[in-house]
């Protein structure tokens, strides 16, 4: 009896010792580790960079696969269950939908990924957040050839990376491919359209979609809930405290030229454009 549970032992031992050499022979994809934590006053932040006092999310990744039913646009498909997903990290122009025309390449975007997902299943990888305001689900696509689906559209320049934390998993790699993309001038980098806009030839109207806006940060003020970057009496950026500690010290772009990223929206007759990422701002040369 003690014979067959030593050899009842070992043999667990010998699984064990396979299940973790198995392990170490997998594949690692590197990511950027997500860090929460909660301040002297009970606020709680997320970030990419180490805190003494944060836990790491413990963010787990799917395994299973699934056909891609419907491509709506570059970043928005249905899967077979009938789950609809929406591409973390990124956006790409809008296609022509009910009374709103198209942007452009969002044609190109969405023939790009029809081409190739049709005959390609997906896995999918969720970060902090699972759903969005619309209910659709946020995610990181992948084929069954471990293509990451929303880097590579990136990379091509048929999208701009969008980061709403807390959802940093992939921010370095989404970052570092659109300056690549718009260093080489690829897809949308070689298009007029996006061409950046000085702050002041900003007219009444704005500018629909996505924009790039470049001036001049002539003060900054602050409430407590947002920091403002003011370009001009018509036009601010706005950074959301909570997010502060993903950005550098923001008064360092005190009267230096900045372009920043994103939606415009109006107040009164005042443009508003908020940054959640640091991606979403870049200091240049003065001018």
């Amino acid at each position: 009896m003690k014979l067959k549970r030593n050899k009842l032992f070992f043999n667990r031992a010998k699984l064990i010792l396979g299940l973790l050499i198995l392990l170490l022979c997998v594949p690692v994809y590197t990511e950027s580790k997500i860090y929460q934590w909660r301040d002297t006053t009970g606020s709680e932040h997320f970030s990419d960079r180490f805190n003494p006092d944060a836990k790491i999310v413990d963010i787990k990744p799917g395994y299973g696969f699934y056909t891609v039913k419907m491509v709506y646009d570059g970043d928005t498909v249905e899967l077979e269950d009938g789950r609809k997903i929406r591409l973390l990290g990124i956006n790409t122009p809008e296609v022509q939908h009910k009374d709103k025309m198209a942007e452009a390449g969002g044609e190109e975007a969405r023939a790009w990924l029809i081409d190739k997902l049709q005959h390609a299943k997906v896995r999918l990888e969720f970060d902090v957040e699972k759903t969005d305001k619309y209910g659709r689900t946020l995610a990181y696509l992948f084929t069954e050839n471990k293509e990451h689906i929303n880097l590579s559209l990136v990379k091509a320049g048929l999208a701009t990376i969008s980061i709403y934390p807390p959802n940093l998993r992939y921010a370095d790699e989404l970052v570092a491919a659109e300056n690549k993309a718009e260093h080489e001038k690829l897809g949308l980098w070689q298009r007029p359209e996006y061409a950046a806009i000085p702050v002041g030839n900003l007219t009444e109207a704005g500018h629909p979609g996505w924009t790039r806006l470049v001036g001049k940060v002539i003060t900054i003020s602050e409430t407590p809930k947002s920091v403002y970057l003011v370009f001009s009496s018509k036009f601010e950026a706005r950074i959301d405290r909570k997010w502060l500690s993903l950005f550098p010290d923001v008064n360092g772009y005190l009267n230096k030229m900045v372009e920043v990223r994103g939606w415009l929206s109006k107040n009164r007759k005042q443009f508003s454009l908020f940054i959640r990422h640091p991606s979403a701002i870049r200091q240049r040369e003065n001018s």
